[in-house]
């Protein structure tokens, strides 16, 4: 086991966090890795931390061209023959890597994923942590992350290099939804993943005015382009088995009641017809039906699919400008600032 792990860290405007993400790397129990830091453009001093570091880190920096650039260069830059992305505002557990290639080194899989835990960081400093988030081990991990059910989060696998040099990487032209995207395309390539059910990833869950992570609209539109690519690339491959349509149908679903209010109506409606003409038979379970969307339910019952879905959508507007009004926001300066706790970006 002294295999080298290449640990990829894209960074823009991260300085509060980046010193925090090496020193995970630096304090790991395996020690054979390279850490490589992809400064992309960034206007406060994160460069100047990243060099701080001498030569126990490999950087580079350059104009501002988006965090999956960054990962790709990062990966063009590397040597391990394991891959471990981490993001520059989180940070890994010290035997995330040794547990991790153990792992791999022992069973079959290409991409190791585990547990997550989340720290939620406030405005005034303090932080508090969430209980484990469970991401469970599937029989068929292309239909489970089809579904939107649930994502892996960026830094949770150990990936082998040969995997990602026989996929597309990361796609430069999307600015929310990444993570998504790569695990997807990951999972379509037959990829073999497999869960270990231990935590060792740290996730940042911050406020933040930065333009891509202030912007949910952005979000869901992003998830919407990811849907639409991984039918695009199962139809291609002949791969759109019924069972991949449902789940694209759970997807869609899933993509229109949560970011109803972000989503344009033409938008909206094509989702609702989509997720139909994926599954004729589609009905919601209750696992959709969280996070405040109950309402949903009861109009379903009394409206059928389509029309509740639009009327869910008036509703959740509603709501939405009443409770902005409240506080003295206007409808424009409320989207403008929403807090933002998941980061899109890095």
């Amino acid at each position: 086991m002294n295999q080298l792990v290449s640990v990829l860290i894209p960074c823009y405007n991260k300085s509060k966090w980046i010193r925090a993400a090496i020193d995970s790397c630096l304090n790991q129990t395996y020690p054979n890795i390279e850490i490589i830091v992809i400064d992309d453009g960034s206007t406060d001093n994160s460069l100047e931390i990243i060099k701080s570091y001498g030569d126990k880190v490999i950087w580079e920096n350059g104009r501002n061209r988006g965090a999956n650039y960054a990962r790709n260069r990062g990966f063009a830059l590397s040597k391990g023959k394991y891959i471990q992305y981490l993001d520059a505002d989180d940070y890994l557990l010290p035997e995330k890597i040794e547990k991790q290639i153990r792992f791999l080194e022992n069973t079959d899989a290409d991409l190791v994923y585990g547990n997550v835990i989340c720290e939620y960081c406030a405005a005034d400093g303090t932080s508090s942590f969430s209980e484990l988030q469970i991401c469970r081990s599937h029989d068929n991990i292309l239909e489970f992350l089809l579904s939107f059910e649930y994502f892996i989060q960026t830094a949770s696998p150990l990936i082998e290099r040969q995997v990602i040099t026989n996929s597309e990487g990361w796609d430069e032209n999307l600015q929310a939804a990444q993570d998504i995207d790569f695990f997807l395309n990951l999972a379509i390539n037959e990829v073999k993943f497999s869960y270990q059910p231990d935590c060792y990833t740290v996730y940042r869950y911050y406020h933040s005015d930065s333009k891509i992570s202030a912007d949910k609209t952005k979000l869901w539109n992003h998830r919407l382009m990811v849907i639409k690519k991984a039918e695009k690339k199962l139809i291609k491959l002949d791969k759109l088995t019924e069972k991949y349509k449902k789940a694209l149908a759970q997807a869609c679903f899933r993509v229109a009641l949560f970011g109803c209010i972000y989503l344009d109506r033409k938008q909206y409606r094509m989702l609702l017809q989509k997720t139909i003409a994926l599954n004729p038979d589609f009905n919601p379970d209750s696992s959709m039906l969280k996070s405040g969307a109950k309402i949903y339910k009861i109009l379903h019952k009394f409206l059928g699919f389509i029309p509740a879905g639009i009327v869910y959508k008036y509703i959740k507007h509603l709501n939405f400008i009443r409770h902005h009004k409240e506080k003295d926001y206007g409808l424009h300066t409320a989207k403008k600032n929403w807090i933002n706790l998941r980061k899109l970006n890095y």
